[in-house]
Order: C-alpha cells, then sequence, then structure tokens
C-alpha cells in the first residue's frame, strides 16, 4: 500500500528520530561551538529528513531519486561531523553513527525498491 504522506515513510521516521537525537546530543556541546561544529551538524543531519519529505511528492523516479542521493551525501557529511564530535571529546557518538548506519541501510535499501519497482513497471 502507498503512503499518503512522507511522514508514513519507515525511513522519514527513523531519520526524523535521529535528528532530535542529534539535537540532544548537540545541546552539550561546547559553547564556542554553537555556530561552528554544533550548527554544521545539525544542518546536516536535518537535511536528510527533509530531503526525503521534498522527494516524496516528486512525480518520476529521477526527481525522487535526486532528493534521496541529496539525504544519503547529508548523512556521510553527518558522519564526519560525529567523528570530529568523538574526536575532540565533545561526546561519545557510537550509539548516532550505528544509527546513523540503520538509517543509511534503509535509505538504501528504499532506493534500491523504488529503482526495482519502477524497472518493473516499463
Amino acid at each position: 500500500m502507498k503512503s499518503s504522506s512522507f511522514q508514513e515513510m519507515d525511513v522519514w521516521k527513523l531519520a526524523h528520530a535521529w535528528v532530535l537525537r542529534v539535537y540532544k546530543m548537540t545541546e552539550a556541546f561546547p559553547k564556542h561551538e554553537l555556530y561552528g561544529l554544533t550548527s554544521q551538524l545539525r544542518r546536516a543531519a536535518v537535511s536528510v529528513p527533509a530531503n526525503l519529505a521534498e522527494g516524496y511528492r516528486k512525480k518520476s523516479v529521477p526527481d525522487k531519486a535526486r532528493f534521496y542521493n541529496i539525504s544519503q551525501g547529508s548523512l556521510e557529511e553527518c558522519r564526519y561531523y560525529l567523528i570530529l564530535a568523538r574526536d575532540l571529546h565533545y561526546s561519545d557518538t557510537t550509539e548516532l553513527e550505528a544509527e546513523l548506519d540503520r538509517v543509511a541501510k534503509v535509505l538504501d535499501s528504499y532506493i534500491k525498491g523504488m529503482f526495482t519497482n519502477h524497472n518493473a513497471n516499463q
């Protein structure tokens, strides 16, 4: 059954929950990072579910794929910021990195399924 809203997508739900955890973790970052790492990580994290939402309404598979691919890129950007936060000893990012991996795997599967269904219907 096709979802009627991006909010019904399992991958969006996972990504949104992950963003909420990123925000919670970054609250403890040093104040001097507010406009640096805190801001960069939050913006990249928000980009993941935001691009899933935007891509949801696109009509063609290539248009959808473009936005979903942007989400993939934002996940990798976040991966680096989490490594940096860990190496700067701002936070233990182990759980968030594992959750990022889960979001990435679900998103990869979603994209593959989208293309498989598209090719089967041609």
